[in-house]
C-alpha cells in the first residue's frame, strides 16, 4: 500500500513538473510574441495547475489508503487510478517516472561533483560522474522505451531479436565505434586523463588544451583560443598529460657571450629564491627551485637553465611571473638578453656606412639613358 502510494504520488509530481515546464515555455513564447505587457493569465494557470495536482494527490491518497468513509473523494481517487491503469495512463506514468528518474540522476551528479581545487581525486570524480550520468540516462531511456512498447502490445522480446539480427549485420560497419568505446573504457579504468586535465593528443600541438568532457566514445578538448576539438577515443594513439600529479616549469634564460655568467646565474638564483619565499607563490611549489647552470652554447647566446617543480597546472602562471621578474632583474644588472638586433664592429671601432649619389659621369653604362628615347644605351650599338 505504501509503495503504491509513493509511486502514484511520484507520477503526479512528474505531471506537475512537466506541466510547469510547458507553461514556462508558453510564457516565454508569449512574452516574445506580444511583449511582457500583461502575463498575469499564466500566473493563474500555474496556480490552477498546482491546485489540481494537489487535489488529485489528496484523492489518490484517500483511495490508496482505503479511507472509504470519505466516499466522494474515495470515488474520485478510484477514477484517477483507473485512468492510470489504462493503456494511455500507463504510458504517461512510464514517461513521467522516467523523467523523474532522470531528474534524480542529474541532481545526484551535481551533488557529487567536488570543489574547485584541482587534484587527481577531483579529476577522477568529475570524469566518472559524467560517464555514470550519461550511462544511467541511456539505460533509463531504453527501459522506458521498452515499457512503452509493452503497453502498446508490441512484444519487446521479438523487437530485441530483430535488433540483434540488425546489429549483427551492421557490426562490420561499427568497428570504429566499438574501438572508440573500448578505448574510452580503458582510459577511464586506468585513469589516463580526465576532465580538467591539460593534454596533448598524438604529439600534435594543434590538438592540445583542457579536457572539457570525456565519455566512452569521445573526448572534448578545449583549446587556448576557445576551439573545441571532438576526438573519437579510438583515434587517440598517444596522450601527453601536462597536469598529472605534478608539473615543472623549465626556464631557459639566454645571455650574451660578453655577459658575466657567474653574475647572471646569481641573478637567476635570486629571482627564483624570491618567488619560492613569497607567500603568494610558495604554495605552488613542491620543491625548492633548482638552477642547473649553463646548458647550451648557441650561435649568439648562452643558455642558463632553472627548474621549478610545482603543483599541476601551476607551471604556466609561475612561468609568466618568473619571465617578468627575470627581465627586470637582468636590466637592473645590465646583463643583455640577446634580441633580434646586431651590433657590427670593424677593427675595434663601429663601422660607419654612408650612402652618396654617384655623379652621372660615373654611372654604369647600362644605366645611362638616351635623351631622345629614354631607353637604356646598348654598348654593342
Amino acid at each position: 500500500m505504501i509503495i503504491a502510494l509513493v509511486l502514484r504520488l511520484a507520477v503526479l509530481y512528474g505531471m506537475w513538473l512537466m506541466g510547469s515546464k510547458a507553461l514556462r515555455f508558453a510564457e516565454v513564447y508569449a512574452e516574445r510574441a506580444v511583449g511582457a505587457q500583461d502575463l498575469r493569465l499564466f500566473r493563474f494557470i500555474r496556480l490552477g495547475w498546482l491546485v489540481a495536482i494537489i487535489y488529485m494527490a489528496v484523492v489518490v491518497g484517500i483511495y490508496t489508503l482505503r479511507m472509504e468513509h470519505l466516499a466522494a473523494f474515495y470515488q474520485q481517487g478510484n477514477e484517477v487510478v483507473a485512468w492510470f491503469t489504462q493503456v494511455i495512463g500507463r504510458i504517461v506514468a512510464v514517461i513521467l517516472l522516467s523523467y523523474i528518474a532522470l531528474k534524480v540522476v542529474n541532481q545526484l551528479a551535481e551533488r557529487i561533483v567536488p570543489g574547485n581545487e584541482f587534484s587527481r581525486r577531483t579529476v577522477r570524480v568529475r570524469t566518472l560522474t559524467g560517464v555514470l550520468r550519461s550511462t544511467a540516462t541511456v539505460i533509463i531511456v531504453i527501459l522506458a522505451f521498452v515499457m512503452v512498447l509493452d503497453n502498446l502490445g508490441i512484444r519487446s522480446s521479438a523487437l530485441l531479436a530483430s535488433v540483434s539480427v540488425l546489429g549483427l549485420a551492421v557490426s562490420f560497419g561499427a568497428q570504429a565505434l566499438i574501438k572508440d568505446i573500448f578505448t574510452g573504457f580503458f582510459i577511464l579504468l586506468e585513469d589516463q586523463y580526465g576532465v580538467d586535465d591539460s593534454i596533448i593528443v598524438n604529439n600534435n600541438p594543434n590538438l592540445s588544451g583542457g579536457v572539457e568532457k570525456l565519455n566512452l566514445r569521445v573526448t572534448h578538448l578545449r583549446a587556448l583560443d576557445g576551439t573545441v576539438h571532438i576526438i573519437p577515443n579510438g583515434q587517440i594513439q598517444t596522450v601527453s598529460v601536462q597536469s598529472k600529479e605534478w608539473s615543472r616549469f623549465v626556464a631557459n634564460v639566454s645571455v650574451g657571450y660578453d655577459a658575466d655568467l657567474d653574475r647572471a646565474i646569481e641573478v637567476i638564483k635570486k629571482v627564483a629564491g624570491e618567488l619560492y619565499e613569497e607567500a603568494e607563490w610558495k604554495d605552488h611549489f613542491l620543491e625548492a627551485p633548482e638552477v642547473q647552470g649553463i646548458t647550451a652554447l648557441n650561435m649568439d647566446s648562452v643558455n642558463i637553465r632553472a627548474l621549478f617543480k610545482v603543483l599541476p597546472k601551476s607551471q604556466w602562471a609561475l612561468g609568466r611571473e618568473f619571465n617578468r621578474r627575470i627581465k627586470r632583474a637582468m636590466d637592473e644588472a645590465q646583463i643583455m638578453i640577446p634580441a633580434s638586433r646586431k651590433t657590427v664592429n670593424w677593427g675595434g671601432e663601429p663601422l660607419v656606412v654612408e650612402f652618396k649619389q654617384a655623379p652621372a659621369s660615373e654611372a654604369p653604362a647600362d644605366l645611362k639613358k638616351r635623351p631622345e628615347t629614354g631607353q637604356d644605351t646598348d654598348k654593342n650599338s
